[in-house]
C-alpha cells in the first residue's frame, strides 16, 4: 500500500524569530538563576528537644509535698505520710494558672529530698498511697499529667537523688539500682515527660554514696528521646549557677561538660557558659515566686513587677526561666499568686505585644546571596521565630541592619534574637540612634544574644536606629530585632545597658573587632 507523503512548506528565518520570547519557556535555560545556600552551621549546635526547650521560654516549678503541710523546705524523711491530706486538690488549676500566665511547661517535684512520693511507687510505702488523701488511692503525678495533656501544657518531673528516707540510701549499688527503678516508673507510666530535672544537693551529714550519673541519662534518654536532662551540669541543660533567677550579661549556651561536676560546679562559670565550648547546654534560671521553695503561710509572693525584672535577666539573657509556685496545703496555687502571675503576663503583654520597629524599611551592609535575595534579607528580622534570618555576604568586615522608622517613636527595650539551630555566634554588639543633630549615638550596648537579648535603657525617641555587630563566631545571623516602650521601667535604678568602657575592655578581650574566629567572652 502506498505512503502518502506530506509536503512541508519551508519555515523563513522571520517565522522562527516570532518564536524566540517563547522558547526559554519551552526550553528554559541551562543556566537558570539558582538560590544560594544557606551558611554552615557554626559548632555546637541543639538538638531537637533543647530547641523545643529553648523555644518555651518559661516553664513553671511546682514544689510540693510533706513539706507542704509541716511548714518545711527540707523534710527530714520522718514525717508521717498522714500529714498529707490536700483537701481540694485540683492539678487542672494548677495547669490553667500556668496556661493563662503564659507558661507552657509544669515541673512537679515528684519525690523531694525527704524521699516521699507524690506516685504510688511500687518500691517504697512512703509515698500517696500510705497517706489519707483519697484513701491511699490518690496520684498527684497521674492527675497532673492528665490536665497538663488536656490543656497542651508540656509536663516535667524532678526525682531528687538525695533520699532521706530509704534505708538503702548510702548503699551505692543498691540504691542506684532504687532509683533507677523508679525513674523507670516515671518515665513509662505517664505519657510524654519533656523535661527530668535532677541535681546534687545535699545537706551535711548526708550518707556518702556515689551516683551513677552516666547511666541514669541514658535511662531518661531511651525512655524519653524528647526530653532533656537538667543538672548543674547538663547533659542537655544546666543551672544557671543562682537560685535569684538572674543570668550573667554574657551567657553561652556553649559549655564544657568535662570543665563540671554534678554538685561541684564553678557558679562563675555556669553564669557565663563557655565561648569555646564543645557542648550545646543552655543556661536555666530557677527562682520561688516566694521566699521559699514550698508554700508557707507566713509568706507572700514577688510582685509583677518584681517578677518582670526577674524576666528581663533571665528570659533576655539567653536562658530558660523556671518559676517556682509552690500550691498550698488546700492542693491548690493560690489566689495571690495567681493574680501576681496575671500581673505579670499582663506587664509582658502590655510590653512586648506590639513591635513598634515592625512597619519600617530595613536594609542591611550586605545581604547574603546579594541585595535581591529576599531568603536572607533584611525584612525577615521582623518575622517572629527563628527560622527566618538576615545574613550577610560573606567575608565582610561592616555587618549592620538599619532601620527607617517613618517617624519619631519612642522606646526604652531593645530585642534581638539568633536563630539558634545554626548556633550562637554574635560576641558584641550595639544598637545606636540617629539624633536631631544628625549624629548617630550609642544607646545599648550588649555581648551574647543567643535565643534572646532585651535590653532596657533611658526612653530615647528616634526616627532613624542601627543594629551594629561587634563581633561573632563566623558571619552573624539575626532572626528578630524589636524595640518596645516598658512604662514601668524606671530610667535610673533599673538601667540595663552595658556602658561603652565595659564593651571596649571586651572587645580588647576579643582581639579584634570584626572576626570570624575570634575569641569570645
Amino acid at each position: 500500500m502506498p505512503i502518502n507523503k506530506v509536503k512541508v512548506k519551508p519555515t523563513s528565518h522571520l517565522h522562527l524569530l516570532h518564536l524566540l520570547p517563547i522558547l526559554p519557556i519551552l526550553f528554559p535555560l541551562s543556566q537558570s538563576i539558582l538560590q544560594k545556600p544557606p551558611p554552615l552551621p557554626i559548632l555546637p549546635l541543639p538538638s531537637a528537644p533543647q530547641l523545643q526547650w529553648q523555644l518555651s521560654d518559661m516553664a513553671m516549678f511546682l514544689h510540693f509535698g510533706p513539706n507542704t503541710f509541716t511548714d518545711s523546705e527540707w523534710g527530714t524523711g520522718h514525717a508521717d505520710p498522714s500529714v498529707f491530706n490536700p483537701t481540694r486538690f485540683n492539678a487542672t488549676q494548677w495547669v490553667q494558672v500556668a496556661k493563662d500566665s503564659g507558661f507552657n511547661r509544669v515541673i512537679l517535684t515528684a519525690k523531694h529530698h525527704d524521699g516521699f512520693c507524690l506516685w504510688p511507687s511500687a518500691y517504697t510505702n512512703y509515698s500517696v498511697k500510705s497517706s489519707p488523701w483519697r484513701n491511699g488511692n490518690g496520684d498527684v503525678v497521674g492527675d497532673l499529667a492528665a490536665a497538663a495533656s488536656k490543656l497542651g501544657v508540656s509536663l516535667g518531673l524532678y526525682l531528687s537523688p538525695w533520699d532521706r528516707h530509704e534505708d538503702c540510701y548510702g548503699k551505692t549499688l543498691e540504691y542506684n539500682e532504687f532509683y533507677m527503678a523508679q525513674m523507670t516508673e516515671l518515665l513509662t507510666g505517664y505519657g510524654e515527660i519533656k523535661e527530668v530535672w535532677l541535681d546534687g544537693a545535699k545537706g551535711e551529714g548526708a550518707k556518702d554514696m556515689d551516683y551513677y550519673f552516666d547511666t541514669w541519662f541514658d535511662l531518661i534518654h531511651q525512655l524519653q528521646p524528647g526530653a532533656v536532662i537538667f543538672s548543674d551540669a547538663g547533659p542537655d541543660t544546666r543551672w544557671v549557677g543562682d537560685e535569684g533567677g538572674e543570668a550573667g550579661f554574657t551567657c553561652w549556651s556553649l559549655f564544657n561538660r568535662s570543665d563540671a561536676s554534678i554538685g561541684g560546679t564553678d557558679t562563675r562559670y555556669s553564669q557565663g557558659g563557655d565561648p569555646y565550648g564543645h557542648d550545646w547546654v543552655p543556661a536555666e534560671c530557677d527562682v520561688s515566686i516566694r521566699p521559699g521553695w514550698f508554700w508557707h503561710q507566713s509568706e507572700a509572693p514577688k510582685s509583677a513587677r518584681q517578677l518582670l525584672d526577674i524576666y528581663y535577666k533571665s528570659a533576655g539573657r539567653n536562658c530558660l526561666l523556671l518559676l517556682n509556685v509552690p500550691p498550698n496545703t488546700s492542693g491548690l496555687v493560690s489566689s495571690e499568686d495567681a493574680r501576681v502571675l496575671r500581673e505579670f503576663y499582663e506587664l509582658r503583654r502590655s510590653i512586648f505585644s506590639y513591635n513598634l520597629a515592625a512597619n519600617s524599611t530595613p536594609s542591611a551592609s550586605s545581604t547574603r546571596g546579594g541585595s535581591s535575595s529576599s531568603r536572607f534579607g533584611a525584612s525577615n528580622v521582623f518575622s517572629e521565630g527563628v527560622y527566618t534570618y538576615w545574613a550577610p555576604e560573606e567575608n565582610r568586615s561592616n555587618w549592620t541592619i538599619h532601620m527607617d522608622l517613618g517617624g519619631p517613636v519612642s522606646f526604652n527595650v531593645f530585642r534581638v534574637q539568633e536563630p539558634i539551630q545554626m548556633g550562637q555566634r554574635i560576641i558584641a554588639f550595639h544598637m545606636e540612634v540617629l539624633n536631631a543633630a544628625g549624629q548617630w549615638k550609642v544607646v545599648a550596648k550588649g555581648t551574647t544574644v543567643g535565643y534572646q537579648r532585651l535590653l532596657q535603657f533611658r526612653t530615647v525617641q528616634a526616627e532613624q536606629l542601627r543594629f551594629v555587630v561587634d563581633g561573632s563566631r563566623g558571619d552573624p545571623l539575626v532572626a528578630y530585632i524589636g524595640v518596645y516602650k516598658d512604662q514601668y521601667l524606671d530610667s535610673g535604678s533599673s538601667q540595663r545597658f552595658f556602658n561603652g568602657t565595659a564593651s571596649q575592655v571586651i572587645l580588647e578581650k576579643v582581639g579584634c573587632k570584626h572576626s570570624h574566629l575570634a575569641a569570645a567572652v
